[in-house]
């Protein structure tokens, strides 16, 4: 045989397998996700595999439940059509009121969900909408996070466990070798990020109930501090702290920095069915601001919802105030203009409202803030113990 032709069969024989050998060789985010195995990108056969009628899927001894089948609490007016199904507001708010609450509305602050099951390991499968997972001073897990609780032998809502995110689509166990039991769970979405799909996972062996959105809900409408700037996951917040406290559904509409109590963002309130309404939107105002707009938003909500109750809160206390003047005078300014315009609404006979102090909400330690404005974890539970025995009242009222 002739040396070219045995250098050509030679040839022949190794090109396949040195091919393979390439394409065997993991690339860098590969073999990233090899070293987090709990951690997987979603397959693109998972809808086609075993999806039932009631649209649960099963794949690799795994039944997974996609939340949009039985809804969220916190997503209000859920039979209008949305742009996109996590969406707090329905489509028809786009162009009615401001680009960014637009933009903002987007994110899933508030959300959650309930189910029931006596699984030993839960799994979660989402994706958010933006590849930044956190901020400067608030972390990934309260910004992208899906936060995880359990009703204990008492009837109490506990935490569990919390998605801590590394890419935009999740999935992982978020809860194993848990006590042997049928319960209740709840999971709160994240705070400042969209989602685009989520899947409650339990073996096939578990039962598992989805538990619908109750009504009637506590209405919060505010600032970045509502939205949950900067708890450390999400049912951190004081809205959910609440919802757990009363045991009730919450709807938390917080705009980062355009909490202003807009008559558009009105339009939207009234249509809600709400237990009661807690009008939060001072950090976002000044005094004049607030001279304008309170009474206004007041008589809207009344008009549409007589019996209603109200709760109106002062602009909280930089936690830095009391060494700088100028923001001190500001939050005197403000919570002086919206006394005022309680107590003229008092005046004109509009019953059912009611008023939070602001100077305590994050405590008098100068402790309850990250950044001196937006809530750390322990101030959002001091706002909740403010805010539990107005609401109370308000909803004994009701």
């Amino acid at each position: 045989m002739k040396p070219t032709t045995l250098l050509f069969l030679t040839l022949a024989f190794w090109a396949p397998a040195c091919s393979l050998i390439a394409q065997d060789k993991p690339t860098d985010k590969e073999q990233t996700d090899r070293e987090t195995p709990t951690i997987g990108k979603l397959d693109p056969e998972m809808a086609d595999a075993g999806t039932s009628a009631d649209g649960v899927t099963q794949r690799d001894g795994i039944q997974w439940h996609d939340v949009t089948n039985w809804g969220v609490e916190g997503r209000i007016l859920p039979d209008q059509p949305r742009e996109r199904w996590f969406d707090r507001f329905p489509a028809s708010a786009k162009g009615r009121v401001t680009d960014a609450v637009w933009n903002l509305s987007r994110d899933s602050a508030g959300m959650m969900v309930r189910f029931a099951t006596d699984a030993t390991t839960i799994q979660v499968h989402y994706k958010v909408t933006k590849g930044s997972l956190g901020m400067p001073h608030m972390p990934a897990t309260g910004v992208s996070g899906i936060d995880l609780y359990a009703r204990d032998p008492n009837g109490n809502l506990r935490w569990v466990n919390v998605v801590k995110p590394n890419q935009q689509e999740m999935k992982t166990i978020i809860a194993k070798d848990l006590a042997l039991g049928f319960r209740q769970y709840v999971a709160y979405l994240p705070l400042y990020n969209g989602v685009e799909f989520l899947s409650i996972g339990v073996p096939l062996e578990a039962r598992f109930d989805s538990l619908p959105p109750r009504e009637n809900p506590i209405v919060f409408y505010g600032t970045s501090i509502t939205h949950g700037a900067c708890a450390s996951r999400p049912g951190m917040v004081h809205t959910a702290i609440l919802g757990r406290k009363f045991d009730m559904p919450v709807v938390n509409l917080g705009f980062s920095g355009n909490g202003r109590m807009d008559t558009a963002v009105g339009d939207f309130l009234t249509q809600l069915d709400a237990a009661v309404y807690v009008i939060d939107c001072l950090p976002n105002m000044d005094a004049d601001a607030v001279s304008q707009k309170c009474v206004p938003l007041v008589h809207q909500i009344r008009a549409a919802k007589p019996e209603t109750p109200i709760v109106l809160v002062e602009d909280r206390r930089n936690t830095n105030s009391w060494i700088t003047p100028a923001r001190d005078a500001h939050h005197d300014r403000n919570h002086k203009a919206l006394q005022e315009a309680f107590n003229r609404l008092q005046d004109e006979g509009v019953e059912r409202l009611f008023y939070i102090d602001g100077d305590s909400l994050y405590g008098d330690d100068s402790e309850g803030a990250t950044d001196g404005s937006h809530a750390s974890d322990l101030g959002f539970m001091r706002q909740a113990e403010v805010f539990e025995p107005v609401l109370r009242k308000a909803l004994e009222a009701n």
